[in-house]
C-alpha cells in the first residue's frame, strides 16, 4: 500500500479513518492557531513538539518520545491501532511525514500522509474541534529501521547515508540552527525539496526510485537518512518507501551528532 493518499481518496474515508492535523513549522507560524482557523472536518490537531518528539537535550533538538509517552499521545488522539490513520500539514509534508513515521516505527500498520497537505484539500474546511473518543493504540517501538549515531558513521563508509537537508547546510556554509555547520563524513546531499513536484505532491515512484539511484541507493545497499533533527529525514524515508526503497531514520540526526566529543565534521 501506498503510503501516500489523495485529497480525493481522502474525502471518500472521512467518518471511517482518524485524521490527525499535523501543522508545524520551523519558526512558526503556531499550529494550533492555524488548526484553529480551519482544518479538514474531524481532524485532530496534533503537536510535533509534544506528542512526537521528548524535550530537546543530548539525544538532539527532536529525539523520539518514549514508548509510553508516544501511546499516550497518541491515544488523547483519538488513534486505535485497528483504525486507518492520515496526516497532513501545510509544509510539504515535512511535519506529517515525522507523525507517519513515528506511528509506523511504534507499530501502526496503516498511516498515510495526505499527498499536497492542505492546498491539495478541495472540501470544506470546518473550525470545529471534534469530540475525540480516547483510542486503543498499544505503541510497540521496532516497526521501521532506526540508526543510531555509530550506525549512521558506519552506513556512511558502507551504504548510502542521505542528508536531507539544503545543499548550503550540507556544505556547511551556513547553519540556521544548530551551533556546528558542515555534515556527517561521506553522507550523501539529497534535499527533500527534490522529492516533490512544483505544485507539493511527491512524484511518481519510478521518478523517486530514479532519482534516489543516482545517489547511490540500488538493490543490496543499505540506505539511510538524517537531517538536523530527524523531521526532514522522515521526509526522505516517506518518499524511499513510495519508492519501494526501506531505508532507516537517524533520528538524533545532526542536532545530536554534534554533541558527540571527537565525532568528525565535513565541509565541502
Amino acid at each position: 500500500m501506498s503510503p501516500l493518499i489523495t485529497a480525493a481518496d481522502l474525502a471518500e474515508a472521512l467518518g471511517g479513518v482518524t485524521v490527525l492535523d499535523v501543522r508545524w513549522r520551523l519558526g512558526g507560524p503556531p499550529g494550533p492557531s492555524e488548526y484553529a482557523l480551519g482544518h479538514i472536518p474531524g481532524a485532530v490537531y496534533c503537536d510535533l513538539d509534544t506528542a512526537l518528539a521528548a524535550p530537546a537535550g543530548s539525544g538532539g533538538r527532536h529525539p523520539l518520545p518514549s514508548a509510553a509517552a508516544f501511546e499516550a499521545s497518541m491515544r488523547s488522539l483519538g488513534v486505535s491501532g485497528n483504525r486507518p490513520v492520515v496526516v497532513y500539514d501545510d509544509w510539504n509534508a515535512l511535519a506529517a511525514a515525522r507523525a507517519w513515521w513515528c506511528l509506523r516505527y511504534f507499530g501502526h500498520g496503516d498511516v498515510r500522509v495526505l499527498d499536497g497537505g492542505l492546498k491539495a484539500w478541495t472540501g470544506e474546511l470546518s473550525k470545529d474541534a471534534p469530540d475525540v473518543t480516547p483510542g486503543d493504540f498499544t505503541a510497540r517501538p521496532g516497526g521501521m529501521p532506526l540508526i543510531t549515531a555509530a550506525q549512521a558513521a558506519i552506513l556512511a563508509d558502507d551504504g548510502v547515508l542521505l542528508d536531507a537537508r539544503a545543499p548550503e547546510r550540507y556544505r556547511g556554509e551556513v547553519e540556521p540552527v544548530d551551533p556546528v555547520a558542515g555534515h556527517i563524513p561521506g553522507a550523501v546531499n539529497a534535499p527533500t525539496t527534490e522529492n516533490l513536484e512544483p505544485g507539493g505532491r511527491f512524484h511518481r515512484p519510478e521518478f523517486l526510485r530514479e532519482r534516489f539511484n543516482t545517489l547511490g541507493v540500488v538493490e543490496g545497499v543499505p540506505v539511510g537518512a538524517y537531517c538536523g533533527s530527524g523531521v526532514t529525514a522522515a521526509h526522505e524515508v516517506l518518499a524511499l518507501e513510495s519508492a519501494g526503497i526501506t531505508a532507516s531514520l537517524y533520528a538524533g540526526s545532526w542536532s545530536e551528532w554534534i554533541t558527540g566529543p571527537g565525532r568528525p565534521v565535513e565541509r565541502s
